[in-house]
């Protein structure tokens, strides 16, 4: 009866593990693609609501600058203005060792293409993006 107890804690254990892990993977998984979708059609206010309280934002190798949300999704709309979207795709996404998620993106526009690397932090519970960098090709 003891052994039996013993597997039940540690059986409970593993699925709360397994549902713990899968849960992250979904969140990042929808907060990656609301990010995508917005890029793609150039939503600076769908993109906004992914925003962190903070973000910093680097346009066409300018120096990096950190904005409010509510001022990074006006630098957005007027980004998305003078380069309407024709296309974003992610190359490459991942996790870094500290639990941040990040994708390199190729954002096409009638003015050119960009490269974009998004970095996204866990606040509450939730992804939020950090910074931006957009990388005219």
């Amino acid at each position: 009866m003891k052994n039996f107890k013993k597997v039940a804690v540690v059986f409970s254990m593993l699925l709360a593990v397994v549902f713990f892990t899968a849960g992250q993977a979904v969140a990042q998984g929808d907060a990656m693609g609301n990010v995508k979708q917005a890029m793609k059609v150039g939503s600076a206010k769908d993109l906004a609501r992914n925003f962190g309280s903070m973000v910093e934002i680097t346009l066409d190798g300018g120096d990096a600058t950190s904005y409010s949300s509510t001022q990074a999704e006006y630098v957005m709309k007027n980004f998305f203005a003078k380069n309407a979207p024709v296309d974003f795709s992610v190359n490459h996404n991942g996790t870094s060792d500290k639990g941040q998620l990040y994708a390199i993106g190729t954002y096409a526009s009638n003015g050119g293409s960009y490269t974009v690397l998004i970095r996204m932090k866990s606040a509450g519970g939730k992804y939020l993006i950090h910074s931006m960098n957009f990388i005219k090709d």
